[in-house]
């Protein structure tokens, strides 16, 4: 625990203000998943990915997706070598630490493929040999909403790959204040100490795997999904990936919070953003003007929880 408000510590040198979002990114590489944030440009998501690159001491790559990257620009590529004979696999920007995957609806659908089987299996597979990713591998994708002609958004299908979909919004008055005060003649990364190892976040993953989860959690997990499974607004309901990354992410909750065990309330804090984007809304949903947000929140008051307590 004590690691990871280090590292939190050291992101928020580069990123003010958004502090919240910090400790979820902090939640989703502890519990082993993978991030998907909608955003306008320029509001800091990649000084963010960098600035936790930095502080865990991860090699951190960025692909930048247009309409002309390929799949193999992401997995790598085997290149004929006329000194040996032989076919050398060359690693393609997907095999690092942290892939900050930068507006990923302005690529094609086989590049989006590739990057999702990336994120699924943390592996790839080129001229039938398989190469590991190195541990632990994260992927931290966007999606821009601006100017999105011939962009080809994400299908539902697709969205449950990643453990939450984040938006971090523009700063406050105050926070771009400091912001711009913070950037004269100097770069905010340049403060950004190393304060952990890929080490150091494999033991602390291990740690979140072992928190205790009862069996009340557990129900209430699966009363939560039931619920979004009947619900008359939503035609789509959570799948069972979405209730394991809920289960992984109370648990990493529970880990920030300094507990050894999970209780409703760590369920509740993650719930919205493990969920929300996992939902494929009804017709019905559409014309009644209710989001997947407003569903969600009437599930949670409705379902009830069990008594456990910190």
């Amino acid at each position: 625990m004590k690691q990871a408000a280090k590292i939190i510590k050291e992101v928020k040198k580069a990123v003010i203000g958004k502090d919240d979002i910090l400790i979820k990114v902090m939640e989703v590489v502890l519990a082993g998943g993978n991030i998907l944030i909608e955003d306008i440009p320029g509001v800091g998501k990649t000084t963010m990915a960098l600035a936790f690159s930095k502080a865990m001491q991860l090699d951190c790559k960025r692909a930048q997706f247009t309409p002309d990257v390929m799949p193999s620009d992401i997995t790598g590529f085997s290149i004929y070598n006329k000194a040996t004979g032989n076919f050398e696999y060359k690693e393609g920007a997907g095999l690092c630490n942290l892939l900050l995957a930068d507006e990923i609806n302005r690529t094609s659908s086989k590049t989006q493929s590739a990057l999702l089987e990336l994120m699924e299996e943390h592996s790839v597979t080129v001229d039938g040999i398989t190469h590991k990713c190195p541990i632990p591998h994260i992927v931290i994708a966007t999606q821009n909403h601006v100017g999105t002609a011939g962009a080809l958004p994400l299908p539902e299908s697709q969205m449950d790959r990643f453990t939450v979909r984040l938006t971090m919004g523009y700063p406050t008055v105050e926070n771009e204040i400091m912001l711009l005060k913070d950037r004269q003649g100097t770069n905010p990364l340049d403060y950004v100490q190393p304060v952990a190892s890929a080490y150091d976040i494999i033991e602390m993953k291990h740690k979140v795997e072992n928190v205790f989860r009862h069996e009340e959690i557990f129900g209430y997990i699966a009363r939560l999904m039931k619920a979004t499974r009947e619900n008359e607004f939503i035609k789509v309901g959570v799948s069972p990936r979405g209730a394991l990354a809920l289960s992984n992410m109370s648990a990493a909750c529970a880990f920030l919070h300094k507990r050894d065990y999970v209780i409703p309330e760590d369920i509740k804090q993650v719930f919205i953003d493990v969920c929300a984007h996992r939902l494929v809304m009804s017709p019905q949903a559409r014309v009644s003007n209710v989001t997947s947000v407003n569903v969600l929140n009437d599930i949670l008051s409705r379902v009830p929880e069990p008594t456990i307590r910190g």
